[in-house]
């Protein structure tokens, strides 16, 4: 299933399972903005966009940065690696007060749940083990009316595997889909609601598992329902400006896992 028929499918069971406690007027309204939402045109992946890259002066500390997760771990919605989530934080560690060459690559894969991290995990322990790893998930589990508890035990136990072969981790938990302008009020509250039920339950499991969280919700929501311009041209995806925001919400706690990596070569 392509990624636009999956966003709509999903914003089409949203719709669905929000109505059980709606009125009839609130179901035919729910409805509607599902169909609308089906029949959008979503971003799709740049298949020229570089997974793997180098980034920084040789010479440097190097740093093994892994990103795994959903569409926003892959740069969906951009079209050069600069702009994706991953290029910026790599471009952010290689010119901050450290000065690393950074390696960094992306085994996510677009459309992706929690259930799919535990694939992703083995793609990233194949090979050089990686120092950190950044993980991006939430959103398609929370368009999905995923339970939280059910997609937080997923995420933690890739935490788990990835802490186990001594990886740090930075979980950036899921956005807030209230910020989206892909779909109307009221279901554009709908899945806002679901999204931070998940968030809530990513924290616990994750910081549970020993990994670091980055509440991308509370951290930069204001700033997608403040500026259009932090999404591309969908309305869903982030822009290169949301992929930016989100990039120096993550620096901190990566820069911090980087350090602790460091220290334990």
């Amino acid at each position: 299933m392509s990624e636009q028929h999956e966003v709509a499918f999903r914003l089409g069971r949203a719709a669905a399972l929000s109505l059980v406690a709606g009125t009839v007027g609130g179901v035919a309204v729910l409805a509607g903005q599902a169909v609308v939402a089906r029949h959008r045109r979503y971003a799709q992946p740049e298949l020229g966009l570089a997974l793997r890259a180098t980034v920084g002066r040789a010479g440097a500390a190097s740093l093994r940065l892994v990103l795994l997760g959903d569409s926003s771990a892959v740069g969906v919605g951009v079209d050069r690696f600069e702009e994706t989530v991953g290029g910026q934080l790599a471009h952010l560690l290689a010119e901050g007060p450290t000065g690393r060459q950074v390696h960094l690559s992306s085994v996510g894969v677009a459309g992706s749940r929690s259930t799919d991290l535990a694939t992703q995990v083995a793609r990233a322990l194949l090979g050089e083990r990686p120092d950190v790893a950044v993980i991006l998930i939430g959103a398609n589990d929370a368009t999905a009316m995923t339970g939280p508890a059910d997609a937080a035990a997923y995420l933690g136990s890739a935490v788990r595997r990835l802490r186990e072969a001594h990886v740090e981790v930075v979980v950036g938990t899921c956005p807030d889909l209230g910020a989206v302008r892909a779909v109307a009020a009221p279901l554009r509250q709908v899945l806002g609601w679901s999204g931070r039920r998940i968030a809530r339950a990513q924290t616990a499991a994750v910081l549970d598992a020993g990994g670091t969280v980055v509440d991308l919700g509370t951290e930069t929501g204001p700033v997608f329902r403040a500026d259009a311009g932090t999404l591309c041209h969908d309305g869903y995806h982030p822009s290169a400006d949301g992929y930016r925001v989100w990039a120096h919400a993550l620096l901190p706690a990566v820069a911090a896992a980087a350090a602790v990596a460091t220290r334990h070569h």
